[in-house]
Protein backbone atom coordinates (compact mmCIF):
# COMPACT_ATOMS: atom_id res chain seq x y z
CA UNK A 1 0.00 0.00 0.00
CA UNK A 2 1.04 3.65 -0.63
CA UNK A 3 0.41 6.98 0.96
CA UNK A 4 0.00 9.47 -1.42
CA UNK A 5 1.16 12.97 -0.71
CA UNK A 6 -0.27 15.21 -3.31
CA UNK A 7 1.17 13.78 -6.28
CA UNK A 8 3.63 11.78 -4.61
CA UNK A 9 2.94 8.25 -3.56
CA UNK A 10 4.96 7.12 -0.47
CA UNK A 11 5.22 3.14 0.61
CA UNK A 12 3.38 3.09 4.04
CA UNK A 13 5.83 2.50 6.98
CA UNK A 14 5.32 -1.16 7.52
CA UNK A 15 6.67 -1.59 3.64
CA UNK A 16 9.29 0.53 3.59
CA UNK A 17 12.48 -0.49 2.64
CA UNK A 18 15.96 1.31 1.40
CA UNK A 19 14.88 0.28 -2.43
CA UNK A 20 11.30 1.61 -2.45
CA UNK A 21 12.40 5.11 -0.52
CA UNK A 22 11.55 7.96 -2.79
CA UNK A 23 14.87 9.95 -4.14
CA UNK A 24 15.59 13.36 -2.68
CA UNK A 25 15.22 14.13 -6.04
CA UNK A 26 12.21 12.77 -5.56
CA UNK A 27 11.18 14.70 -2.69
CA UNK A 28 12.46 18.29 -3.96
CA UNK A 29 10.56 17.43 -6.88
CA UNK A 30 7.05 17.60 -4.14
CA UNK A 31 8.52 19.52 -1.85
CA UNK A 32 5.46 21.78 -1.81
CA UNK A 33 3.44 18.75 -1.37
CA UNK A 34 5.50 18.06 2.21
CA UNK A 35 6.34 21.46 3.26
CA UNK A 36 3.92 23.83 4.86
CA UNK A 37 4.42 26.64 2.18
CA UNK A 38 5.19 29.58 4.65
CA UNK A 39 8.26 27.31 5.18
CA UNK A 40 8.64 25.87 1.48
CA UNK A 41 7.89 28.94 -0.53
CA UNK A 42 11.28 30.83 -0.03
CA UNK A 43 14.14 31.04 -2.53
CA UNK A 44 16.27 29.58 -4.26
CA UNK A 45 15.18 26.45 -2.28
CA UNK A 46 18.82 24.67 -3.32
CA UNK A 47 19.18 21.18 -2.76
CA UNK A 48 22.02 20.47 -0.48
CA UNK A 49 24.55 17.63 0.31
CA UNK A 50 26.99 18.91 3.24
CA UNK A 51 28.49 22.40 4.00
CA UNK A 52 31.82 23.43 5.52
CA UNK A 53 33.50 26.97 5.99
CA UNK A 54 32.10 29.49 3.59
CA UNK A 55 31.57 26.70 0.91
CA UNK A 56 27.69 24.90 0.24
CA UNK A 57 27.69 22.18 -1.44
CA UNK A 58 25.45 20.69 -3.75
CA UNK A 59 24.01 16.90 -4.54
CA UNK A 60 26.00 17.36 -7.64
CA UNK A 61 28.88 18.44 -6.60
CA UNK A 62 28.85 21.76 -7.19
CA UNK A 63 29.96 24.50 -4.56
CA UNK A 64 28.59 27.60 -3.88
CA UNK A 65 29.61 30.74 -1.59
CA UNK A 66 27.15 31.04 1.58
CA UNK A 67 27.46 35.09 1.93
CA UNK A 68 24.29 34.75 4.13
CA UNK A 69 26.13 32.63 7.02
CA UNK A 70 22.66 30.94 7.42
CA UNK A 71 21.05 33.91 7.98
CA UNK A 72 23.69 34.61 10.39
CA UNK A 73 23.40 31.37 12.05
CA UNK A 74 26.99 30.28 10.90
CA UNK A 75 29.17 33.16 11.78
CA UNK A 76 32.35 30.20 12.14
CA UNK A 77 31.39 29.40 8.83
CA UNK A 78 29.60 25.79 8.28
CA UNK A 79 30.72 22.58 10.57
CA UNK A 80 33.36 24.37 12.19
CA UNK A 81 35.35 21.41 14.06
CA UNK A 82 35.80 22.58 17.39
CA UNK A 83 31.90 23.60 17.82
CA UNK A 84 31.29 20.00 15.92
CA UNK A 85 33.67 18.53 18.19
CA UNK A 86 32.07 20.23 21.49
CA UNK A 87 28.49 19.28 20.41
CA UNK A 88 29.53 15.36 19.43
CA UNK A 89 31.32 15.59 23.03
CA UNK A 90 28.64 16.45 25.05
CA UNK A 91 25.71 14.07 22.58
CA UNK A 92 27.70 10.77 24.14
CA UNK A 93 27.48 12.22 27.63
CA UNK A 94 23.99 14.06 27.76
CA UNK A 95 21.52 15.19 25.06
CA UNK A 96 19.06 16.30 27.37
CA UNK A 97 18.15 18.21 30.60
CA UNK A 98 15.13 19.80 31.09
CA UNK A 99 16.93 22.89 33.28
CA UNK A 100 15.45 23.30 36.70
CA UNK A 101 15.39 19.57 37.29
CA UNK A 102 18.78 18.86 35.54
CA UNK A 103 21.62 21.27 35.63
CA UNK A 104 24.21 20.47 33.01
CA UNK A 105 27.86 22.16 33.31
CA UNK A 106 27.51 23.26 30.34
CA UNK A 107 24.85 25.64 30.48
CA UNK A 108 25.72 27.42 33.60
CA UNK A 109 29.54 27.42 31.83
CA UNK A 110 27.74 29.55 28.74
CA UNK A 111 25.96 32.09 31.19
CA UNK A 112 29.31 32.70 33.20
CA UNK A 113 31.37 33.17 30.07
CA UNK A 114 28.45 35.37 28.37
CA UNK A 115 28.47 37.08 31.29
CA UNK A 116 31.81 38.29 30.32
CA UNK A 117 31.35 39.93 27.21
CA UNK A 118 27.66 41.09 26.68
CA UNK A 119 26.72 44.89 27.12
CA UNK A 120 24.85 46.51 29.71
CA UNK A 121 26.34 44.23 32.52
CA UNK A 122 24.40 41.18 31.69
CA UNK A 123 25.35 38.79 34.12
CA UNK A 124 22.09 36.55 34.50
CA UNK A 125 20.69 34.50 31.55
CA UNK A 126 17.19 32.56 30.59
CA UNK A 127 17.68 30.25 27.96
CA UNK A 128 15.52 29.36 24.97
CA UNK A 129 15.65 27.99 21.67
CA UNK A 130 15.25 30.63 19.15
CA UNK A 131 15.46 34.31 18.51
CA UNK A 132 11.31 34.85 18.18
CA UNK A 133 11.83 33.18 22.11
CA UNK A 134 14.09 35.44 23.55
CA UNK A 135 12.23 38.42 22.16
CA UNK A 136 9.02 36.97 23.44
CA UNK A 137 10.83 36.23 26.79
CA UNK A 138 12.24 39.56 27.13
CA UNK A 139 8.66 41.44 26.38
CA UNK A 140 7.31 39.45 29.27
CA UNK A 141 10.91 40.19 31.45
CA UNK A 142 10.17 44.17 30.84
CA UNK A 143 6.62 44.21 31.44
CA UNK A 144 6.34 41.72 34.75
CA UNK A 145 9.59 43.91 36.33
CA UNK A 146 8.28 47.03 35.88
CA UNK A 147 4.23 46.73 35.83
CA UNK A 148 3.99 48.62 33.15
CA UNK A 149 1.93 47.72 30.02
CA UNK A 150 3.30 49.46 27.16
CA UNK A 151 6.20 48.47 24.45
CA UNK A 152 7.72 50.98 22.10
CA UNK A 153 9.04 49.14 19.12
CA UNK A 154 10.04 50.92 15.57
CA UNK A 155 9.04 50.58 12.28
CA UNK A 156 11.14 48.47 9.70
CA UNK A 157 12.08 46.08 12.95
CA UNK A 158 11.89 42.20 12.73
CA UNK A 159 11.52 40.30 15.74
CA UNK A 160 10.68 36.84 15.03
CA UNK A 161 7.34 35.28 14.04
CA UNK A 162 5.58 34.04 17.66
CA UNK A 163 2.86 36.14 18.85
CA UNK A 164 4.79 38.61 20.96
CA UNK A 165 7.46 38.54 18.23
CA UNK A 166 5.02 39.16 15.25
CA UNK A 167 3.87 41.95 17.39
CA UNK A 168 6.77 44.30 17.38
CA UNK A 169 7.66 43.14 13.65
CA UNK A 170 6.82 45.93 10.93
CA UNK A 171 9.36 45.13 8.46
CA UNK A 172 6.90 43.80 6.02
CA UNK A 173 2.97 43.78 6.57
CA UNK A 174 3.03 40.26 4.85
CA UNK A 175 4.50 39.21 8.50
CA UNK A 176 1.63 40.34 9.72
CA UNK A 177 -1.07 39.50 7.67
CA UNK A 178 -4.11 37.39 8.87
CA UNK A 179 -2.42 36.97 11.85
CA UNK A 180 -4.18 39.51 14.41
CA UNK A 181 -5.45 40.61 16.79
CA UNK A 182 -1.67 40.75 17.97
CA UNK A 183 -0.50 41.85 21.63
CA UNK A 184 -1.83 44.78 22.83
CA UNK A 185 -0.20 47.92 23.64
CA UNK A 186 2.72 48.12 21.22
CA UNK A 187 3.22 50.95 19.81
CA UNK A 188 5.61 52.39 16.66
CA UNK A 189 8.28 55.23 15.85
CA UNK A 190 10.36 55.71 13.21
CA UNK A 191 13.45 54.24 12.95
CA UNK A 192 16.13 56.73 11.29
CA UNK A 193 16.80 55.69 7.95
CA UNK A 194 19.17 57.79 6.39
CA UNK A 195 18.99 57.13 2.71
CA UNK A 196 15.01 56.92 2.88
CA UNK A 197 14.73 59.84 4.71
CA UNK A 198 13.33 63.62 3.43
CA UNK A 199 15.68 64.92 6.39
CA UNK A 200 18.30 66.90 5.25
CA UNK A 201 21.17 65.38 7.38
CA UNK A 202 21.55 62.16 9.47
CA UNK A 203 21.25 64.04 12.66
CA UNK A 204 17.49 65.29 11.31
CA UNK A 205 16.89 61.88 10.46
CA UNK A 206 17.10 60.80 14.25
CA UNK A 207 15.40 63.48 15.32
CA UNK A 208 12.61 62.52 13.37
CA UNK A 209 12.37 58.99 15.36
CA UNK A 210 12.74 61.07 18.24
CA UNK A 211 10.08 63.44 17.75
CA UNK A 212 7.24 60.25 17.13
CA UNK A 213 8.06 59.27 20.61
CA UNK A 214 7.38 62.16 21.87
CA UNK A 215 3.93 62.05 19.92
CA UNK A 216 3.67 59.33 21.52
CA UNK A 217 3.69 59.85 24.91
CA UNK A 218 1.56 63.15 24.13
CA UNK A 219 -1.27 61.78 22.09
CA UNK A 220 -0.91 57.99 23.13
CA UNK A 221 1.02 56.60 26.31
CA UNK A 222 2.29 57.91 29.04
CA UNK A 223 6.01 57.70 29.43
CA UNK A 224 5.05 55.92 33.17
CA UNK A 225 3.07 53.73 31.47
CA UNK A 226 6.28 52.38 28.65
CA UNK A 227 8.14 49.52 30.16
CA UNK A 228 10.55 49.05 27.21
CA UNK A 229 11.69 50.16 24.01
CA UNK A 230 12.81 47.40 21.84
CA UNK A 231 14.93 48.32 18.66
CA UNK A 232 17.98 46.62 17.11
CA UNK A 233 21.07 48.08 16.68
CA UNK A 234 21.75 47.65 13.15
CA UNK A 235 18.22 46.93 11.53
CA UNK A 236 18.24 43.05 9.61
CA UNK A 237 15.55 41.95 8.18
CA UNK A 238 14.22 45.78 7.35
CA UNK A 239 17.51 46.28 5.18
CA UNK A 240 20.60 46.63 7.38
CA UNK A 241 19.45 49.85 8.19
CA UNK A 242 22.74 51.77 10.19
CA UNK A 243 21.05 54.51 12.48
CA UNK A 244 23.03 58.07 12.68
CA UNK A 245 25.34 58.04 15.28
CA UNK A 246 23.98 59.48 18.79
CA UNK A 247 20.03 58.15 17.84
CA UNK A 248 20.99 55.11 20.74
CA UNK A 249 22.69 57.33 22.77
CA UNK A 250 19.55 59.68 23.25
CA UNK A 251 17.24 56.49 23.41
CA UNK A 252 19.27 55.69 26.03
CA UNK A 253 18.66 59.12 27.39
CA UNK A 254 14.80 59.26 26.95
CA UNK A 255 14.65 55.66 28.51
CA UNK A 256 16.47 56.56 31.88
CA UNK A 257 14.74 59.91 32.01
CA UNK A 258 10.95 58.31 32.01
CA UNK A 259 12.58 54.65 34.04
CA UNK A 260 12.20 52.53 30.59
CA UNK A 261 13.66 49.72 29.53
CA UNK A 262 15.66 49.33 26.88
CA UNK A 263 15.69 46.07 24.87
CA UNK A 264 17.90 45.18 22.32
CA UNK A 265 17.19 42.75 20.21
CA UNK A 266 21.13 40.96 18.69
CA UNK A 267 19.35 38.16 17.39
CA UNK A 268 21.32 38.74 14.30
CA UNK A 269 24.29 41.26 15.32
CA UNK A 270 25.47 39.63 17.89
CA UNK A 271 28.97 37.38 18.29
CA UNK A 272 31.13 39.64 16.16
CA UNK A 273 29.31 40.16 13.02
CA UNK A 274 29.84 44.16 13.64
CA UNK A 275 33.74 43.97 14.23
CA UNK A 276 32.61 43.95 18.44
CA UNK A 277 31.30 41.37 20.59
CA UNK A 278 27.82 42.94 20.42
CA UNK A 279 26.43 46.00 18.22
CA UNK A 280 25.43 47.61 20.90
CA UNK A 281 29.12 47.69 21.98
CA UNK A 282 30.10 49.15 18.21
CA UNK A 283 27.60 51.59 18.50
CA UNK A 284 28.36 52.57 22.32
CA UNK A 285 24.96 51.77 23.92
CA UNK A 286 24.23 50.21 27.28
CA UNK A 287 20.95 47.70 27.06
CA UNK A 288 19.04 46.66 29.75
CA UNK A 289 18.31 43.31 28.22
CA UNK A 290 19.96 41.70 25.36
CA UNK A 291 18.26 39.43 23.04
CA UNK A 292 20.94 36.61 21.58
CA UNK A 293 19.89 33.73 18.92
CA UNK A 294 21.30 32.83 15.84
CA UNK A 295 25.17 32.41 16.17
CA UNK A 296 25.00 31.86 19.93
CA UNK A 297 25.66 28.50 19.16
CA UNK A 298 26.61 28.31 15.42
CA UNK A 299 23.66 26.82 13.94
CA UNK A 300 22.60 24.50 16.91
CA UNK A 301 19.00 25.96 18.05
CA UNK A 302 19.76 28.28 21.42
CA UNK A 303 18.36 31.52 22.10
CA UNK A 304 19.14 33.85 25.26
CA UNK A 305 17.86 36.31 27.55
CA UNK A 306 20.42 38.23 29.29
CA UNK A 307 19.76 41.16 31.88
CA UNK A 308 21.68 42.45 35.04
CA UNK A 309 21.16 40.23 37.73
CA UNK A 310 19.29 43.04 40.16
CA UNK A 311 16.29 42.96 37.30
CA UNK A 312 16.34 39.78 35.94
CA UNK A 313 16.14 37.94 39.64
CA UNK A 314 12.95 39.69 39.74
CA UNK A 315 11.68 37.59 37.04
CA UNK A 316 9.95 35.13 39.72
CA UNK A 317 9.64 31.14 39.43
CA UNK A 318 6.46 29.89 37.22
CA UNK A 319 6.72 33.59 35.55
CA UNK A 320 8.18 32.08 32.08
CA UNK A 321 9.66 28.58 31.23
CA UNK A 322 11.09 26.28 28.76
CA UNK A 323 11.75 22.18 28.10
CA UNK A 324 14.15 22.14 25.47
CA UNK A 325 15.90 25.90 26.22
CA UNK A 326 19.56 25.62 27.25
CA UNK A 327 20.16 22.25 25.57
CA UNK A 328 23.18 20.98 26.97
CA UNK A 329 24.64 19.88 24.02
CA UNK A 330 23.52 23.65 22.06
CA UNK A 331 25.58 24.98 25.40
CA UNK A 332 28.47 23.42 24.67
CA UNK A 333 28.39 24.10 21.29
CA UNK A 334 28.13 27.74 22.34
CA UNK A 335 30.85 27.81 24.77
CA UNK A 336 33.07 26.70 21.49
CA UNK A 337 31.98 29.32 19.63
CA UNK A 338 33.21 32.10 22.30
CA UNK A 339 36.86 29.80 22.13
CA UNK A 340 36.68 30.34 18.26
CA UNK A 341 36.24 33.91 17.99
CA UNK A 342 38.96 34.66 20.60
CA UNK A 343 41.55 31.99 19.59
CA UNK A 344 41.02 32.79 15.58
CA UNK A 345 40.78 36.85 16.52
CA UNK A 346 37.65 37.35 14.62
CA UNK A 347 36.61 40.37 15.80
CA UNK A 348 39.88 42.10 14.22
CA UNK A 349 38.90 39.71 10.66
CA UNK A 350 35.51 41.12 11.15
CA UNK A 351 36.39 44.47 11.15
CA UNK A 352 39.88 44.30 8.71
CA UNK A 353 37.37 42.16 5.77
CA UNK A 354 34.45 44.49 6.39
CA UNK A 355 36.18 47.47 5.61
CA UNK A 356 37.80 46.03 2.92
CA UNK A 357 34.19 44.78 1.48
CA UNK A 358 32.67 47.67 2.29
CA UNK A 359 35.80 50.05 0.10
CA UNK A 360 35.09 47.72 -2.95
CA UNK A 361 31.39 47.57 -3.00
CA UNK A 362 31.79 51.54 -2.94
CA UNK A 363 33.98 51.18 -5.95
CA UNK A 364 31.41 49.10 -7.83
CA UNK A 365 28.62 51.31 -6.86
CA UNK A 366 30.39 54.38 -8.72
CA UNK A 367 30.26 51.97 -11.88
CA UNK A 368 26.84 50.43 -11.46
CA UNK A 369 23.78 53.57 -11.70
CA UNK A 370 21.48 50.26 -9.91
CA UNK A 371 23.14 50.14 -6.72
CA UNK A 372 21.38 54.02 -4.87
CA UNK A 373 23.07 53.23 -1.61
CA UNK A 374 26.06 51.16 0.14
CA UNK A 375 26.34 50.50 4.02
CA UNK A 376 28.20 48.21 6.45
CA UNK A 377 29.46 48.06 9.58
CA UNK A 378 31.54 45.08 9.96
CA UNK A 379 30.73 42.33 7.88
CA UNK A 380 27.17 43.32 8.33
CA UNK A 381 26.57 45.14 4.85
CA UNK A 382 24.14 45.60 2.82
CA UNK A 383 23.74 47.16 -1.47
CA UNK A 384 20.47 48.73 -1.67
CA UNK A 385 19.08 48.86 -5.62
CA UNK A 386 16.90 51.69 -6.92
CA UNK A 387 15.79 52.88 -10.11
CA UNK A 388 18.72 55.10 -12.57
CA UNK A 389 18.42 58.37 -11.69
CA UNK A 390 16.37 58.16 -9.12
CA UNK A 391 15.73 56.69 -5.52
CA UNK A 392 13.09 54.73 -6.27
CA UNK A 393 13.01 51.03 -4.55
CA UNK A 394 14.10 47.95 -7.49
CA UNK A 395 13.22 44.82 -5.94
CA UNK A 396 13.79 43.56 -9.55
CA UNK A 397 17.33 44.22 -10.19
CA UNK A 398 17.72 42.90 -6.84
CA UNK A 399 16.41 39.27 -7.71
CA UNK A 400 18.14 39.58 -11.20
CA UNK A 401 21.14 40.30 -9.63
CA UNK A 402 20.63 37.29 -6.83
CA UNK A 403 19.53 35.15 -9.53
CA UNK A 404 22.85 35.54 -11.57
CA UNK A 405 25.37 35.59 -8.44
CA UNK A 406 23.64 32.21 -7.57
CA UNK A 407 24.32 30.87 -11.26
CA UNK A 408 27.59 31.84 -10.39
CA UNK A 409 28.11 30.07 -7.67
CA UNK A 410 26.72 32.69 -4.97
CA UNK A 411 24.41 32.21 -2.32
CA UNK A 412 22.54 35.81 -1.42
CA UNK A 413 19.05 36.92 -0.22
CA UNK A 414 17.60 39.97 -0.20
CA UNK A 415 16.51 41.97 3.09
CA UNK A 416 14.55 45.48 3.47
CA UNK A 417 10.32 46.72 2.92
CA UNK A 418 10.54 45.93 -1.14
CA UNK A 419 13.39 43.42 -0.94
CA UNK A 420 15.28 46.11 -2.94
CA UNK A 421 18.46 45.47 -0.84
CA UNK A 422 21.22 42.46 -1.17
CA UNK A 423 22.44 41.58 2.26
CA UNK A 424 26.27 40.26 2.63
CA UNK A 425 26.64 38.90 5.88
CA UNK A 426 29.98 36.05 4.92
CA UNK A 427 31.52 33.75 8.08
CA UNK A 428 33.51 36.12 10.25
CA UNK A 429 36.48 33.44 9.69
CA UNK A 430 36.48 34.72 5.98
CA UNK A 431 39.75 35.32 4.07
CA UNK A 432 40.60 38.00 1.59
CA UNK A 433 40.82 35.61 -1.09
CA UNK A 434 36.94 34.68 -0.23
CA UNK A 435 36.23 38.06 0.00
CA UNK A 436 37.61 38.65 -3.54
CA UNK A 437 36.24 35.50 -4.86
CA UNK A 438 32.87 36.78 -3.50
CA UNK A 439 33.30 40.09 -5.02
CA UNK A 440 33.82 39.03 -8.55
CA UNK A 441 30.64 37.30 -8.91
CA UNK A 442 28.73 39.85 -7.22
CA UNK A 443 30.52 42.60 -9.26
CA UNK A 444 29.51 40.32 -12.74
CA UNK A 445 26.20 39.88 -11.65
CA UNK A 446 25.53 43.69 -10.95
CA UNK A 447 27.58 44.73 -13.96
CA UNK A 448 25.19 42.64 -16.32
CA UNK A 449 22.20 44.91 -15.36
Amino acid sequence: MLAVYGSLSLPLKEERSVQNQPSYQDLMAHLGDLLAPCLAQDWPNLAVDRAEGLYVYAPDGRRYLDFISGFGAANLGHNHPWVLAAARAHMERLVHAPIGVLTPESTLRLAYELGQVTPGGADMFFFGNSGGEAVDGALKLARYVTKRRGIIAFLGGFHGRTYGAATVTTSKEKYRHGQGPFVGDVYYARYPYPFRSAAPTPEACAQESLEDIDRLFEHVIAPDDVAAFLFEPVQGEGGYVIPPAGWLRELRALADQHGILLIADEVQTGFGRTGQWFACQTLGVEPDIICLAKSIANGFPLGAIGARRALMQQWGAASHGTTFGGSPVSCAAGLAVLEVIREENLLENARRQGAYLLEQLRQLQAQAPVIGDVRGIGLMLGVEFVQPDSKAPNPEAARRVMQRALEGGMILYPCGHWGQTIRLIPPLNITREQVDEGLAIFRDAILAE
